[in-house]
């Protein structure tokens, strides 16, 4: 099966993976609210190797995710393909190669961003892994390394030569990290450079930004990171946007009930302890643009049970809407 062949045309924004965030909690939510496809977030292919616990949850995937990949990263084509054939036993949609991440921990190892210092290396770890999958192979890459070496299209194009499926593309450079502004040419020269589809990725946070870059870039899809995170109803946004139809914003009761799905299904799957720590980043993040919302943003960096959440937002609601009412 090609990549394209996994995704609903009427769906043209991916959930992008991201260390920490993206979790099959957050996926489902996605999910629901029309994400065209998802990622798990990243995983080590040394970790792997080492049979850790924690890598083998990062890649448990559920069915009402499909279509969703698990992506590897690491800089030893031996052990990415090991690493390949082993989240094979997840029954993942594709495999997608970290080719962009930019944090020092990643780099410093010899993955992510760094490894398009070395397209031979980017050539060598692709062929490696398509030879040890019958499944859809991504790969995610930024501009380049630093604004001296913008070679997007050469890393593209050897991934592409090596048997890649789909590219996404950051349009920014590993120097860059998440500052400034996506460069929307570094995009639109990979999709003129490669005959596989191109993802365009950076500073998605709504629907004209969506139809922005497909429009500028020729791009055939967008992925949507940090503009989803407490916003999972943008991919909804987008999906009407391009389907020429009316979209309403949620209310803040809507915000509040998904808020309180999602971090529900976080403490299912980790339990509550380690749940309700990860899920203050996203309740700061529901709950953007309130009334007071320092003042909530400050309670929300202190939120330890589910039931301290039940509370804060029934405060929330009353404080702003007058209205105790969540499910």
């Amino acid at each position: 099966m090609q990549f394209i062949e996994l995704i609903d045309k009427n769906k043209k924004a991916f959930l992008a993976p991201m260390a920490g965030i993206t979790d099959r909690a957050f996926r489902e939510i996605a999910k629901e609210f029309g994400a065209g496809y998802v990622i798990s977030e990243m995983v080590s292919s040394k970790a792997i190797s080492y049979n850790d616990k924690k890598s083998m949850e990062l890649m448990k995937l559920a069915e009402n995710e499909k279509p969703c990949g698990v992506q590897i990263f690491g800089n030893d084509p031996g052990s990415m393909c090991k690493a390949a054939e082993f989240a094979l036993r997840y029954n993942p949609s594709a495999i997608d190669i970290n080719m962009g991440c930019p944090a020092p921990k990643v780099n410093k190892s010899g993955g992510g961003a760094v490894l398009m210092k070395d397209p031979q290396l980017c050539f060598e770890i692709v062929t490696a892994v398509r030879k040890a999958i019958n499944i859809p192979l991504t790969v995610k890459i930024r501009k380049g390394w630093d604004s001296k070496s913008l070679n997007a299209v050469e890393v593209a194009r050897v991934c592409e030569a090596a048997g890649a499926d789909a590219i996404t593309v950051h349009g920014r450079t590993r120097e860059d990290t998440y500052s400034g502004k996506v460069d929307l040419k570094s995009i639109y020269k990979v999709k003129n450079a490669v005959d596989i589809p191109v993802i365009g990725n950076g500073d998605i946070t709504c629907a004209q930004d969506a139809s922005d870059m497909i429009n500028k870039t020729g791009c055939d899809f967008v992925m949507v990171g940090r503009g989803a995170i407490g916003n999972p109803f943008i991919f909804d946004e987008i999906n009407n946007f391009f389907a020429n139809k009316l979209y309403f914003s949620p209310t803040l009761e809507k915000k509040v009930s998904v808020m309180l799905m999602h971090i529900k299904k976080m403490c299912e799957y980790k339990g509550e302890i380690i749940a309700m720590k990860e899920a203050r980043r996203h309740i700061c993040m529901y709950i953007k643009g309130v009334k007071n919302a320092a003042h909530f943003r400050n309670k929300a960096c202190h939120i330890s049970t589910w039931q301290e959440l039940c509370d804060f937002s029934s405060e929330i609601l009353t404080y702003n809407v007058g209205n105790t009412k969540h499910t």
